[in-house]
Protein backbone atom coordinates (compact mmCIF):
# COMPACT_ATOMS: atom_id res chain seq x y z
CA UNK A 1 0.00 0.00 0.00
CA UNK A 2 1.18 3.49 -0.73
CA UNK A 3 -0.37 6.94 -0.66
CA UNK A 4 0.04 9.67 -3.23
CA UNK A 5 -0.66 13.30 -2.38
CA UNK A 6 -2.67 14.78 -5.25
CA UNK A 7 -2.97 18.06 -3.38
CA UNK A 8 -1.63 19.43 -0.09
CA UNK A 9 -3.01 22.97 -0.11
CA UNK A 10 -5.90 24.74 1.53
CA UNK A 11 -9.25 25.79 0.07
CA UNK A 12 -7.81 28.55 -2.14
CA UNK A 13 -4.73 26.61 -3.21
CA UNK A 14 -1.19 27.96 -3.34
CA UNK A 15 -0.36 30.29 -4.99
CA UNK A 16 -3.51 32.19 -4.16
CA UNK A 17 -5.17 34.38 -6.75
CA UNK A 18 -3.74 37.92 -6.81
CA UNK A 19 -1.23 37.32 -4.00
CA UNK A 20 2.42 38.36 -4.20
CA UNK A 21 3.61 37.01 -0.85
CA UNK A 22 6.90 35.13 -0.60
CA UNK A 23 5.28 31.69 -0.72
CA UNK A 24 2.90 32.48 -3.57
CA UNK A 25 5.85 33.94 -5.51
CA UNK A 26 8.19 31.08 -4.62
CA UNK A 27 9.92 29.02 -7.30
CA UNK A 28 10.10 26.01 -4.97
CA UNK A 29 7.71 23.42 -6.50
CA UNK A 30 6.83 22.22 -3.00
CA UNK A 31 5.16 25.58 -2.41
CA UNK A 32 2.75 24.89 -5.32
CA UNK A 33 -0.27 23.25 -3.72
CA UNK A 34 -3.48 21.97 -5.29
CA UNK A 35 -6.53 21.66 -3.04
CA UNK A 36 -6.25 18.74 -0.56
CA UNK A 37 -6.68 15.21 -1.89
CA UNK A 38 -5.05 11.81 -1.53
CA UNK A 39 -4.85 8.62 -3.60
CA UNK A 40 -4.58 5.34 -1.70
CA UNK A 41 -3.09 2.66 -3.95
CA UNK A 42 -3.19 -1.06 -3.10
CA UNK A 43 -2.86 -4.14 -5.28
CA UNK A 44 -6.63 -4.41 -5.73
CA UNK A 45 -7.96 -0.85 -5.44
CA UNK A 46 -7.03 2.75 -6.12
CA UNK A 47 -9.10 4.99 -3.84
CA UNK A 48 -9.24 8.78 -4.06
CA UNK A 49 -10.05 10.73 -0.91
CA UNK A 50 -12.00 13.82 -2.04
CA UNK A 51 -12.43 15.09 -5.59
CA UNK A 52 -11.31 18.71 -5.38
CA UNK A 53 -11.98 21.44 -7.97
CA UNK A 54 -8.43 20.63 -9.15
CA UNK A 55 -9.19 16.92 -9.70
CA UNK A 56 -8.72 16.97 -13.47
CA UNK A 57 -5.44 18.89 -13.18
CA UNK A 58 -4.28 16.60 -10.38
CA UNK A 59 -4.90 13.50 -12.50
CA UNK A 60 -2.94 14.99 -15.39
CA UNK A 61 -0.10 16.27 -13.19
CA UNK A 62 0.32 12.96 -11.34
CA UNK A 63 -0.50 10.58 -14.20
CA UNK A 64 -3.56 9.06 -12.53
CA UNK A 65 -4.83 6.28 -14.80
CA UNK A 66 -6.90 4.15 -12.46
CA UNK A 67 -9.71 4.85 -10.02
CA UNK A 68 -11.84 2.24 -8.24
CA UNK A 69 -13.61 4.16 -5.45
CA UNK A 70 -14.15 7.62 -3.99
CA UNK A 71 -14.11 8.53 -0.30
CA UNK A 72 -15.56 11.86 0.87
CA UNK A 73 -14.38 13.58 4.04
CA UNK A 74 -17.07 16.30 3.85
CA UNK A 75 -18.88 18.33 1.23
CA UNK A 76 -17.20 21.73 1.36
CA UNK A 77 -16.49 23.03 -2.13
CA UNK A 78 -12.74 22.48 -2.03
CA UNK A 79 -13.27 18.76 -1.42
CA UNK A 80 -16.05 17.69 -3.80
CA UNK A 81 -16.56 20.05 -6.74
CA UNK A 82 -14.35 17.96 -9.03
CA UNK A 83 -16.61 14.92 -8.79
CA UNK A 84 -17.92 15.42 -12.32
CA UNK A 85 -14.43 14.65 -13.66
CA UNK A 86 -14.55 11.03 -12.49
CA UNK A 87 -16.47 10.47 -15.74
CA UNK A 88 -13.20 9.51 -17.45
CA UNK A 89 -13.04 6.47 -15.16
CA UNK A 90 -16.63 5.49 -16.01
CA UNK A 91 -15.99 4.77 -19.68
CA UNK A 92 -17.94 1.77 -20.97
CA UNK A 93 -20.68 2.16 -18.36
CA UNK A 94 -18.45 1.43 -15.37
CA UNK A 95 -20.04 2.62 -12.12
CA UNK A 96 -17.79 3.93 -9.35
CA UNK A 97 -18.68 3.39 -5.69
CA UNK A 98 -18.60 6.54 -3.55
CA UNK A 99 -18.55 6.38 0.25
CA UNK A 100 -19.73 9.32 2.37
CA UNK A 101 -21.55 10.09 5.59
CA UNK A 102 -25.34 10.06 5.27
CA UNK A 103 -25.75 13.84 5.38
CA UNK A 104 -22.86 14.37 2.97
CA UNK A 105 -24.32 11.82 0.57
CA UNK A 106 -27.63 13.68 0.48
CA UNK A 107 -25.76 16.92 -0.26
CA UNK A 108 -23.89 15.25 -3.12
CA UNK A 109 -27.16 13.95 -4.56
CA UNK A 110 -28.42 17.53 -4.72
CA UNK A 111 -25.22 18.89 -6.29
CA UNK A 112 -24.60 16.00 -8.71
CA UNK A 113 -28.00 14.37 -9.44
CA UNK A 114 -26.80 13.40 -12.93
CA UNK A 115 -24.02 11.32 -11.36
CA UNK A 116 -25.78 9.75 -8.38
CA UNK A 117 -29.37 9.24 -9.64
CA UNK A 118 -29.54 6.08 -11.81
CA UNK A 119 -32.63 7.45 -13.58
CA UNK A 120 -30.66 10.41 -14.92
CA UNK A 121 -27.55 8.59 -16.11
CA UNK A 122 -26.41 8.97 -19.70
CA UNK A 123 -23.39 7.66 -21.62
CA UNK A 124 -20.36 9.89 -21.07
CA UNK A 125 -21.61 11.20 -17.74
CA UNK A 126 -20.10 10.31 -14.35
CA UNK A 127 -21.70 7.12 -13.02
CA UNK A 128 -21.55 6.94 -9.24
CA UNK A 129 -23.20 4.66 -6.68
CA UNK A 130 -23.48 6.27 -3.26
CA UNK A 131 -22.80 4.18 -0.16
CA UNK A 132 -23.42 5.76 3.27
CA UNK A 133 -21.09 4.89 6.11
CA UNK A 134 -21.50 5.24 9.86
CA UNK A 135 -18.75 6.54 12.15
CA UNK A 136 -16.71 3.78 13.82
CA UNK A 137 -18.36 1.07 11.67
CA UNK A 138 -15.72 -0.43 9.34
CA UNK A 139 -16.46 -1.07 5.67
CA UNK A 140 -14.45 -2.84 3.02
CA UNK A 141 -12.95 -1.60 -0.27
CA UNK A 142 -11.18 -4.55 -1.81
CA UNK A 143 -8.74 -5.90 0.77
CA UNK A 144 -8.65 -2.59 2.66
CA UNK A 145 -10.79 -1.99 5.71
CA UNK A 146 -11.81 1.64 6.23
CA UNK A 147 -13.21 3.20 9.39
CA UNK A 148 -14.60 6.74 9.45
CA UNK A 149 -14.01 8.91 12.52
CA UNK A 150 -15.98 12.09 13.24
CA UNK A 151 -13.93 15.22 13.91
CA UNK A 152 -15.06 18.83 14.52
CA UNK A 153 -14.55 21.34 11.71
CA UNK A 154 -15.87 24.63 13.06
CA UNK A 155 -19.67 24.32 13.10
CA UNK A 156 -19.44 21.32 10.76
CA UNK A 157 -18.24 17.73 10.97
CA UNK A 158 -15.48 16.18 8.91
CA UNK A 159 -14.63 12.48 8.63
CA UNK A 160 -11.13 11.16 9.09
CA UNK A 161 -10.35 7.70 7.73
CA UNK A 162 -8.36 4.87 9.28
CA UNK A 163 -7.04 2.39 6.70
CA UNK A 164 -6.22 -1.19 7.69
CA UNK A 165 -5.07 -4.31 5.89
CA UNK A 166 -4.74 -7.91 7.06
CA UNK A 167 -1.87 -6.94 9.36
CA UNK A 168 -3.80 -4.18 11.15
CA UNK A 169 -3.86 -0.34 11.01
CA UNK A 170 -1.59 1.11 8.33
CA UNK A 171 -2.34 4.83 8.19
CA UNK A 172 -4.93 7.52 8.88
CA UNK A 173 -5.98 10.63 7.00
CA UNK A 174 -7.43 13.54 8.99
CA UNK A 175 -7.88 16.83 7.17
CA UNK A 176 -9.76 20.05 7.96
CA UNK A 177 -10.28 19.26 11.65
CA UNK A 178 -9.98 21.71 14.52
CA UNK A 179 -9.33 19.01 17.13
CA UNK A 180 -9.21 15.24 17.62
CA UNK A 181 -11.75 14.13 20.25
CA UNK A 182 -10.98 11.29 22.69
CA UNK A 183 -12.93 8.58 20.79
CA UNK A 184 -10.97 9.29 17.62
CA UNK A 185 -7.66 9.59 19.49
CA UNK A 186 -8.02 6.06 20.81
CA UNK A 187 -8.36 4.72 17.26
CA UNK A 188 -5.46 6.81 15.95
CA UNK A 189 -2.97 6.31 18.76
CA UNK A 190 0.34 4.79 17.54
CA UNK A 191 -0.89 4.49 13.94
CA UNK A 192 2.16 3.80 11.72
CA UNK A 193 1.48 6.76 9.39
CA UNK A 194 -0.68 9.80 10.13
CA UNK A 195 -1.66 12.52 7.67
CA UNK A 196 -3.01 15.54 9.56
CA UNK A 197 -3.97 19.08 8.65
CA UNK A 198 -1.77 21.96 9.81
CA UNK A 199 -3.03 25.16 8.21
CA UNK A 200 -0.67 27.91 9.43
CA UNK A 201 1.05 29.34 12.52
CA UNK A 202 -1.85 31.57 13.56
CA UNK A 203 -4.92 29.98 15.21
CA UNK A 204 -7.94 29.33 12.99
CA UNK A 205 -11.55 28.70 14.13
CA UNK A 206 -12.00 25.46 12.17
CA UNK A 207 -8.52 24.07 11.36
CA UNK A 208 -5.53 22.97 13.40
CA UNK A 209 -2.65 25.42 13.48
CA UNK A 210 0.90 24.09 13.20
CA UNK A 211 1.43 24.16 16.98
CA UNK A 212 -1.96 22.53 17.62
CA UNK A 213 -1.19 19.78 15.10
CA UNK A 214 2.18 19.15 16.77
CA UNK A 215 0.40 18.84 20.14
CA UNK A 216 -1.93 16.20 18.67
CA UNK A 217 1.07 14.33 17.28
CA UNK A 218 2.83 14.44 20.67
CA UNK A 219 -0.20 12.80 22.27
CA UNK A 220 -0.96 10.21 19.57
CA UNK A 221 2.69 9.24 19.03
CA UNK A 222 2.29 7.88 15.49
CA UNK A 223 5.21 6.35 13.61
CA UNK A 224 5.51 8.96 10.86
CA UNK A 225 3.53 12.14 10.18
CA UNK A 226 2.85 14.29 7.14
CA UNK A 227 1.02 17.60 7.51
CA UNK A 228 -1.36 18.69 4.77
CA UNK A 229 -4.03 21.34 4.03
CA UNK A 230 -1.29 23.97 4.15
CA UNK A 231 -1.93 27.63 3.34
CA UNK A 232 0.36 30.24 1.79
CA UNK A 233 1.67 31.37 5.18
CA UNK A 234 3.91 28.30 5.52
CA UNK A 235 7.04 28.10 3.38
CA UNK A 236 7.96 24.46 2.83
CA UNK A 237 11.72 24.69 3.34
CA UNK A 238 11.51 27.02 6.35
CA UNK A 239 8.93 24.95 8.24
CA UNK A 240 10.65 21.64 7.44
CA UNK A 241 13.76 22.84 9.29
CA UNK A 242 11.67 23.49 12.42
CA UNK A 243 9.82 20.15 12.59
CA UNK A 244 10.70 17.04 14.63
CA UNK A 245 12.52 14.30 12.65
CA UNK A 246 9.46 12.08 12.03
CA UNK A 247 7.13 14.97 11.12
CA UNK A 248 7.24 16.44 7.61
CA UNK A 249 5.19 18.72 5.40
CA UNK A 250 3.46 16.91 2.57
CA UNK A 251 3.74 18.27 -0.96
CA UNK A 252 1.93 17.62 -4.21
CA UNK A 253 3.16 14.44 -5.87
CA UNK A 254 4.70 12.98 -2.70
CA UNK A 255 4.42 9.18 -2.57
CA UNK A 256 4.66 7.48 0.84
CA UNK A 257 5.09 3.73 1.16
CA UNK A 258 2.96 2.46 4.03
Amino acid sequence: MHIRFLGSGTSQGVPMIACDCAVCSSTNPRNKRFRPSLMVETDDAHIVVDTTPDFRSQCLAHNVRRLDAVLVTHTHADHVLGLDDVRRFCDGGRVLPLYAGRRDLETLRRIFPHALDPALRKPGWPLVDGHPFEPLVPFQIGSTRVTALELPHGSHTVHAFLFEDATGPRFAYATDCKSVPPAARERLRHVPVLVLNALRHRPHPSHLSLSEALAVVADLRPGRVWFTHICHELDHATVERELPPDVRLAYDGLVVQV
